[in-house]
């Protein structure tokens, strides 16, 4: 056999070169450093709409740039300037979390997203109420109902990447629900209907959090919990994308659109005489509306 030496080594070569960019550690924005996942990085494309075949280019194209110690953010950043080379929309999705988390610094845009996705599964929905306790007043973010059900919804924003909920957050919400019921269900109006306390945060939820939400029967839902019924994952269902999605507006529009409580795509396309009043011009408004339709019909 020609070059025998060659033969016995290449393998060995290849196989050290496959273990050192399977060791590459990345830096999340929480400061823990773990192994780089290709599939995570896979499937978060493939929910923005991509296709396989223009995943895995973008993954080759990453994996080749690699580095340990390769901050999260700048992973993100590098897959979507190549999705938004290839389809605004496609990056408009792949940047929900963010998106997200640009709705604020204000925690009020939130509360009404949250109240909008909830009207979208059948309740109706008032936000930030004062209502009595039996102690003391509480001032209620969402205030949800459906049939004879009424649900006290607490909506924790964040706006940076690696907070999440700890204990603490679900100790305190139960125990102003107690507060709450206590007294609400006294009430003529309310004689006969059953009651319920949430947590929704735009983050994650820690171990004992959740623990604490299950035992009390309070109910909570992160960016990613529970399975199946997360943020994300109806956001995904419902369609309804926040305006922060959009890669077509500024950053200065954006906030004029939330200044004038304009929190979702949907918005604008239903009333598009909202972009001429923060000044965008006829040019770019079609991009802008072309963007939303497609992001909205996505899902």
């Amino acid at each position: 056999m020609p070059f025998p030496d060659l033969v016995c080594i290449l393998p060995l070569f290849c196989a050290d070169k496959m273990k050192k960019r399977q060791a590459i550690s990345i830096l999340k924005s929480s400061g823990e450093l773990v192994p780089f996942d290709e599939n995570k990085l896979h499937r978060s494309l493939t929910r923005a709409g991509s296709d396989k075949v223009l995943a895995n280019r973008i993954i080759r194209e990453i994996s080749a740039q690699l580095y340990e110690g390769m901050p999260t953010g700048e992973i993100y950043r590098k897959a979507f300037a190549m999705l938004r080379s290839f389809a605004r929309p496609m990056a408009a999705k792949y940047r929900l979390k963010t998106a997200i988390m640009e709705l604020g610094p204000t925690g009020f845009p939130f509360e009404k997203y949250v109240a909008a996705l909830l009207q979208s599964q059948g309740f109706e929905t008032i936000t930030n109420q004062v209502l009595e306790g039996r102690c003391v007043t509480h001032e209620v973010d969402v205030l949800a109902t459906v049939n004879d059900n009424i649900h006290f919804i607490e909506c924790k924003f964040h706006n940076l990447r690696g907070l999440v909920c700890d204990v603490k957050v679900p100790l305190y919400i139960h125990s102003r629900f107690l507060d709450l019921k206590e007294k609400q269900s006294l009430l003529k109006e309310n004689k006969g209907k059953t009651f319920k306390g949430w947590v929704v945060t735009n983050t994650s939820f820690s171990e004992d959090a959740i623990k604490y939400g299950l035992c009390s029967g309070l109910e909570l839902m992160g960016w990613d919990f529970p399975a199946g019924q997360s943020l994300r994952e109806l956001i995904d269902t419902t369609g309804l994308h926040p305006i922060t999605c959009l890669t077509a507006l500024t950053q200065r529009e954006k906030k004029l659109l939330l200044e004038d409580k304009v929190v979702l795509c949907h918005d604008l396309l239903k009333d598009p005489s909202i972009l001429d009043k923060i000044g965008v011009k006829s040019n770019r408004r079609k991009t802008v509306l072309a963007e939303a339709k497609t992001l909205c019909q996505m899902d």
